[in-house]
């Protein structure tokens, strides 16, 4: 017994010597690879990122949230790139839009026909396979122009492709017209209102039932009130309604508002500041924009910025009537919250900005595809008041972490503005190009696109775009890639 107890003994003892003298272990231990592991190499210029600035490649940032994001389903990551491609002409204040053809349309102050607004065309943009299959023209050429005016405005009707054209001439009112052939032809100048004082205006419409046209249209200018004025046309533009407070009769909010956008359900949004002079809130209107609610974004975390354009609480609504809001904080960093019953409540407040150390954000602006899918477009200072342009995407707003994806559509050689012409920033002040506003809007095939000026090449108008990357409508898909464009399309 004692004899096989030593024999036992010796076995054991000899077990560790054994393994070290023994051949080398040459077995290879696989990583399980990551869901950011694409087929070719991320670019400088795209950033995979969670709210707050978290960035979504390192590992022991994404440790430091409170829950493990889940990257299935629609919030999965796509290889992304952005670019962007010239008009061909100067730009101020660039509003867009985009028609069922597959057309994209910039206004461009005075560059039209004697001196007027030009309604800039660009065709064969969306899809295009080499840079030469895009061109740019001005499509607005009536026997009779309208003059140029101070704030030019192009909205194209997301329900009957109808392209409205506004001029606001300050103090002799503001004028319509609109063309329904993609501008081949374009209606006689309607007076939009008689109103003292205008600036500022912004423009929607919704299928919000109207006796003799398809969708309800609304503006809302700031005027002499203590709250946007707003006006109403149910036959398409010929005629509008008197103004009306487009606020709740008692709100001191101030009268300068960001872009309206209609819903699918027919209601109008539109944001600006709270009736008691602080925060941010969306006023929405369910009457055809007669009457106005106010519901207060979730800004206690974030603050509101202190910058000439502080009232930029930017709206949009996507495919399933859900509200989608953006404004710039108290840090001038880019601020999301969505509502999913018509602004009645929201989700907590989440920075989108992605991790690359800005120092500052501006004009900001928001649009949206099918459920849920959202795109946000703003200006950045990435030191010494060097701006560039970004698009955030988000493939599934609603999920419990969501994952942001954000391209700089310029590359880093080719800023937006570094000519500190701007003492305070482009993102603190008017800014070339950049005038008061810019603007977004997402085609039939998903693709966001971002229309606004590269100040540093003598404020031509630009639309960025993602190049590569998922589709921000019908199913999640990749779109089609399109050529980098940048410097070479001015």
């Amino acid at each position: 017994m004692r004899v096989l107890s030593y024999v036992i003994l010796a076995f054991m003892l000899n077990l560790p010597l054994t393994g070290c003298l023994a051949p080398e272990d040459n077995r290879v231990i696989l990583e399980e690879p990551s869901i950011f592991d694409f087929e070719r190499p991320i670019p400088e210029t795209t950033w995979y990122h969670y709210s707050g600035g978290v960035n979504a490649l390192d590992q022991s940032a994404v440790e430091q949230l409170n829950v493990t994001p889940s990257l299935v389903g629609n919030n999965v990551p796509f290889w992304t790139q952005g670019s962007y491609y010239g008009i061909g002409l100067t730009t101020f204040e660039p509003t867009m839009g985009i028609t069922s053809s597959d057309n994209l349309y910039m206004s461009s102050y005075g560059n039209g026909p004697a001196g007027s607004t030009a309604i800039v065309q660009c065709s064969g943009l969306i899809e295009m396979t080499s840079l030469s299959d895009y061109s740019c023209a001005n499509t607005y050429d009536p026997i009779s122009p309208v003059p140029n005016s101070n704030d030019p405005y192009v909205y194209v009707d997301k329900w009957t492709d109808r392209i409205m054209k506004f001029d606001m001439h300050a103090l002799a009112g503001m004028t319509v017209e609109w063309s329904d052939n993609d501008g081949s032809s374009w209606s006689p100048p309607t007076f939009a209102t008689s109103y003292s004082v205008q600036d500022h205006q912004t423009i929607g419409s919704s299928p919000y039932p109207a006796l003799a046209h398809p969708t309800t249209w609304v503006f809302c200018v700031n005027g002499n009130w203590a709250a946007p004025l707003c006006s109403t046309s149910f036959d398409g533009g010929l005629t509008w309604s008197p103004e009306v407070p487009g606020a709740p009769l008692d709100c001191n909010s101030g009268g300068l508002s960001a872009h309206i956008e209609g819903a699918e359900n027919g209601n109008f949004y539109r944001g600006n500041v709270g009736c008691n002079g602080s925060g941010y809130s969306i006023y929405r209107s369910t009457d055809g924009g007669f009457t106005w609610t106010e519901h207060p974004l979730p800004t206690e975390k974030s603050g509101t910025a202190d910058t000439w354009n502080f009232e930029e609480a930017q709206v949009a609504i996507d495919d399933n009537n859900n509200v989608h809001a953006m404004w710039m904080g108290s840090d001038n960093m880019p601020y999301y919250a969505y509502s999913r019953d018509n602004g009645g409540s929201w989700s907590e407040a989440m920075m989108i900005a992605p991790p690359i150390g800005l120092v500052g954000t501006g004009f900001p602006v928001v649009t949206a595809g099918s459920d849920g899918r959202v795109a946000f477009g703003y200006v950045g200072d990435i030191g010494n008041q060097t701006w560039n342009g970004y698009m955030t995407i988000s493939t599934d707003a609603f999920s419990e972490v969501p994952l942001f994806t954000t391209v700089q559509v310029n590359l880093p050689e080719d800023p937006i503005d570094s000519s500190n012409a701007y003492p305070e920033g482009c993102g603190y002040e008017r800014c070339g190009g950049l005038g008061d506003f810019l603007d977004m809007a997402v085609d039939q095939y998903g693709r966001p696109w971002f229309s606004l000026a590269n100040n540093d090449a003598g404020e031509i108008g630009i639309f960025a775009t993602i190049t590569d990357g998922p589709t921000l409508r019908g199913d999640l898909l990749e779109l089609n890639s399109m050529p980098l464009g940048g410097v070479l399309t001015l």
